[in-house]
């Protein structure tokens, strides 16, 4: 058996495979952290909000932005922050 293969080989090859629609700038950290969290899809984003990505180890600001146009491109956006309303006060 090859010695050179990862620990978890999962957890890489799910998010950066075929089966995965993220932006190819998106980090590696940032990638092993979507697919431990389950997320190989960015329609599965959708149905998160921004916190709740960045409280994920591997997730900051910079995936987050790499994300944003690449979920808006296919229509979509992160979920909104629970008593957001979209307007300020």
């Amino acid at each position: 058996m090859p010695t050179n293969l990862p620990d978890r080989p999962n957890k890489k090859a799910v998010a950066s495979g075929p089966e995965s629609d993220f932006p190819a700038g998106l980090s590696k950290p940032a990638l092993r952290a979507l697919a431990g969290a389950g997320f190989l899809r960015l329609e599965q984003l959708a149905r998160v909000t921004e916190k709740e990505l960045l409280q994920l180890h591997g997730m900051g600001p910079k995936g987050i932005e790499t994300l944003r146009p690449a979920l808006a491109a296919k229509g979509l956006s992160f979920a909104s922050e629970p008593g957001a309303s979209g307007t300020s006060s």
